[in-house]
């Protein structure tokens, strides 16, 4: 189990930093955060969000699983036997038997001809892209983590295959124990593989996070990595591309009524406050925001009595006298293991100074801060929430569930004398 306190340093460097240069004002309120007690065990919220860096250490990094047995935990022989070695890896890139595409070279086992490790190595010599993406799981409150993430882009791997014609989308798998009942796929469109968007990444056949070789824990040797979406996208565990001139995806998670299609969400969730502040105490409040598809143009925040209740025909609080929060700045030093800045060639990243060539950067997460003026004596919600830069107002322009989570997050906060 990852260590609160340690997963809490990058967010506790930044915000301190934050409130002290506001001058005596924040300095006073820097010590009434959670975030300043050494000894106090972080809240339970706190200690899933904090797990969250601007990079994730591998260890601190949340999983969401499939597999009985999870492939990775086989013996040594058998990952071998099924490929999710190194050395004994392929990946086949074939055409769909129901829906056929036309490709002139198939990579198949059956004809020698599929893609290993060493031939991956080789494309990378040339082709490799990292860039920075957070993972988050689809129905879930919070990140699971991010990461600096390294591949091939799919596309050159799929030129391989010879693809002429009747291809109109990718279905991939990863290896879950031969049992058909446990076989987690995913799809994209043939387009968004070979072509990406104004602004958006590749998708990659990725061997590396923060700089070291996947573990099987971590999907390795090869999983997939989708940046603009959620995880169920980045399949683990990567053995099978099928090239199909279905118009249909056949996602796993579809089975649950989840939308397949939905890209990230742009939201925000709390991370620090106190519980309890004297009447006319500054307040200070810290979190984190996820950059999703629409980005982020700000971070707002807003406290009202928890009496009257807020009008019911306002459940996402328009009407709330809402208020700017600061977006932090980009960190010198990154985390997650490595031992300096990001690596030259990062996308995103200039390579000059080492810095965001725009901040935010989609599909990321970036900390935030406010410091709240005093109040009243009462007990109040504290809440926050995310503009794009579109203008919507979370949770719009997507509130809908199965797509992402994105509800509007709120805490209880009291006000009185001591």
């Amino acid at each position: 189990m990852p260590d609160p306190h340690a997963v809490l340093t990058v967010h506790k460097s930044i915000s301190r930093r934050y409130f002290l240069n506001l001058g005596v004002a924040g300095a006073a309120a820097w010590a009434l955060s959670p975030l300043a007690a050494r000894g106090d065990e972080p809240d339970p919220l706190a200690v899933e969000l904090a797990k969250l860096e601007y990079l994730t250490k591998w260890d601190d990094f949340q999983l969401v699983e499939r597999g009985d047995p999870l492939p990775y935990t086989h013996p040594l022989e058998k990952l071998q036997e099924v490929g999710l070695t190194r050395e004994s890896w392929k990946l086949e890139v074939v055409s769909d038997p129901e829906f056929p595409a036309k490709l002139e070279h198939p990579l198949s086992r059956e004809a020698g001809t599929a893609l290993d490790w060493t031939g991956l190595m080789k494309l990378a010599e040339t082709k490799a892209v990292r860039y920075l993406k957070v993972m988050t799981c689809n129905n879930g409150v919070s990140p699971l983590g991010m990461g600096l993430w390294e591949g091939v882009p799919l596309r050159d791997v799929i030129w391989l295959a010879k693809p002429t014609e009747n291809v109109r989308r990718v279905f991939y798998y990863g290896y879950h124990n031969d049992a058909p009942k446990q076989i987690f796929r995913s799809s994209l469109p043939i387009g968004r593989v070979l072509e990406d968007p104004p602004g958006e990444y590749p998708v990659l056949l990725c061997y590396k996070l923060n700089g070291e070789f996947l573990d099987g824990k971590r999907g390795g040797p090869v999983r997939m990595l989708v940046p603009e979406a959620y995880g169920f996208k980045s399949v683990k565990w990567l053995i099978r591309v099928v090239l199909t001139n279905s118009p249909f995806g056949n996602d796993t998670y579809a089975n649950g009524n989840n939308d397949v299609d939905s890209g990230l969400k742009t939201n925000a969730r709390l991370l620090s406050r106190p519980f309890k502040v004297k009447p006319g105490q500054a307040i200070p409040v810290t979190g984190l925001a996820q950059v999703g598809t629409s980005g982020l143009q700000k971070v707002q925040y807003v406290i009202t009595p928890q009496e009257p209740a807020w009008p019911a025909d306002d459940p996402w609080f328009t009407k709330a006298d809402w208020k700017d929060a600061q977006v932090l700045a980009p960190p010198e030093q990154w985390g997650g293991g490595l031992p300096g800045p990001l690596p030259s060639g990062t996308l995103g990243i200039d390579p000059q100074s080492g810095k965001p060539t725009t901040w935010p950067l989609r599909h990321s997460i970036v900390h935030w801060a406010a410091l709240v003026p005093g109040l009243p004596a009462g007990k109040y919600d504290l809440r926050c929430r995310t503009i794009d830069t579109a203008g919507h107002a979370q949770p719009m322009p997507r509130p809908f569930l199965k797509s992402g989570g994105n509800a509007i997050h709120s805490l209880p906060l009291i006000v009185e004398e001591a």
